[in-house]
């Protein structure tokens, strides 16, 4: 930003630095990633089956996914949870965060994937899940789905 050029001349015209910092900022926010959608849940103590993530009309581009995984109540014996997500790109394809195992309510999983959609396929999530002991695991799971170049 041009702090210290003023922002019109005598004139009252905006001054050249002002105008070409403006047109690079609009720039920037024309390129800037858009949030397609966010998905939260809370609660879960079962397997999730494929789920889309909610989207209106996707174009082809690159997006990205980005999640976060966390017990929410630790299973009496032990347990184990996994998230995936899936799209087309000409094949169907997908990516997996590895199981997360740990039992406790401090233990998180995040991860960011970036892919290529083609146009009008949905990007979905899944999960697998499985508990031992008397109290079931719960977990919480944040997605959020982004496009970066459409």
């Amino acid at each position: 930003m041009p702090s210290r050029d003023a922002i019109t001349s005598i004139s009252r015209m905006i001054t050249r630095p002002w105008q070409v910092w403006l047109r690079d900022l609009t720039t920037t926010a024309t390129n800037a990633v858009a949030l397609i959608q966010t998905v939260s849940l809370v609660g879960q103590a079962a397997s999730i089956g494929t789920t889309s993530i909610p989207s209106i009309g996707l174009t082809t581009g690159l997006y990205r996914v980005t999640w976060y995984l966390r017990i929410t109540t630790a299973a009496t014996t032990s347990s184990s949870v996994a998230v995936s997500f899936g799209w087309t790109d000409t094949v169907s394809a997908n990516l997996s965060g590895a199981a997360v195992t740990g039992n406790t309510v401090t233990t998180i999983q995040t991860g960011t994937g970036m892919f290529v959609v083609d146009a009008a396929s949905p990007v979905t999530y899944t999960t697998s899940y499985s508990s031992v002991g008397a109290t079931a695991m719960q977990y919480a799971l944040s997605v959020t789905l982004e496009a970066v170049s459409t």
